[in-house]
């Protein structure tokens, strides 16, 4: 394995921490699936987390759901109580992003949508220390833009985790123009401390993994609205057909259907290329709320025990 160069370490804080990275804090924006996933991996690799959302209610609800996939552990016997009860002692819940002051490196994880994500780093960049690094979630928006709204561009880096994020090995990391290379290196060496594996993608349109799934998962549903095939014949012939572990319908109802209409549309807009287009299927399922698992339906009907499809 290639050795990365050595950039300075991510400033230490009081958490005891004892990998390469030294003691540290991180900071997650957003306490929804993904913000209380990475704060989950954060925490039971040793760092102190402060997870931040709009209310407690949501705060309180992702540490419990955190609690709930630890607890899962128990019966396999891959971890205990007591080890259970130390990484949610590292998690501290807050609605005041001044909080962040106590974070060496601060991961936003909000909703997929810019200017929300801009307005976010544009109010909490004076809150935080000057060595304090950034990373935002996104999968899809530029890096480079995001960056541009804080004050230190060179400090800020493109994350991307992947769902269910304690269970998916893979990390983008995405350096913006300004990311300075002792930035980048500091990010690989982070990622590699949470026991993650991680790519290195330029600043483009949805980056490496959802540059090639996303249109994919589109055309799969471009083809079940031309009645191609019916969604089990559809998800049954990429499983078996092409060794899928899901099939594109289901694994589009996985991610969001809502979360795929808009990294389409970023592709689209940012590349100017028609074959990113939202498939008309699509727009009209996220026009009738039906987001796929989060909703409860989308090209399958989830309020039984077991998924039907409903088309």
């Amino acid at each position: 394995m290639q050795q990365l160069p050595r950039g300075p370490r991510l400033p230490r804080s009081d958490a005891s921490h004892s990998g390469e990275l030294g003691v540290q804090t991180i900071g997650v924006i957003g306490a929804g699936l993904m913000g209380n996933g990475i704060a989950h991996v954060a925490a039971a690799s040793g760092y102190k987390v402060i997870l931040s959302d709009v209310s407690s209610d949501r705060t309180e609800a992702a540490k419990a759901t955190i609690a709930k996939n630890l607890a899962r552990g128990l019966t396999k016997g891959t971890i205990d109580e007591a080890t259970i009860a130390a990484i949610l002692a590292r998690i501290t819940l807050t609605t005041d992003t001044a909080a962040f002051v106590a974070a060496d490196l601060v991961i936003e994880a909000a909703t997929e949508n810019e200017a929300i994500k801009v307005k976010i780093f544009a109010e909490l960049s004076p809150k935080l220390r000057a060595e304090t690094l950034l990373a935002t979630n996104t999968s899809s928006i530029s890096i480079t833009r995001l960056a541009a709204a804080t004050d230190r561009p060179d400090r800020f880096t493109g994350l991307h985790f992947f769902n269910p994020v304690p269970v998916m090995q893979l990390i983008e990391i995405i350096p913006g123009l300004a990311t300075s290379a002792e930035t980048t290196a500091a990010m690989h060496r982070f990622v590699a401390a949470l026991g993650k594996t991680g790519i290195e993608s330029e600043d483009r349109p949805a980056f490496i993994v959802n540059r090639i799934l996303c249109p994919m998962l589109n055309e799969a549903i471009f083809a079940l609205g031309d009645g191609l095939g019916s969604v089990v014949d559809i998800d049954m012939g990429m499983k078996l057909g092409a060794n899928h572990p899901m099939g594109p319908l289901a694994l589009a109802d996985f991610v969001g259907l809502d979360t795929l209409f808009s990294i389409l549309q970023v592709m689209q807009a940012t590349t100017g290329d028609s074959k990113y287009r939202p498939a008309p299927l699509l727009v009209k399922y996220v026009e009738a709320g039906w987001l796929g698992r989060k909703s409860g339906r989308g090209f399958y009907d989830y309020s039984g025990e077991a998924p039907v499809p409903t088309r």
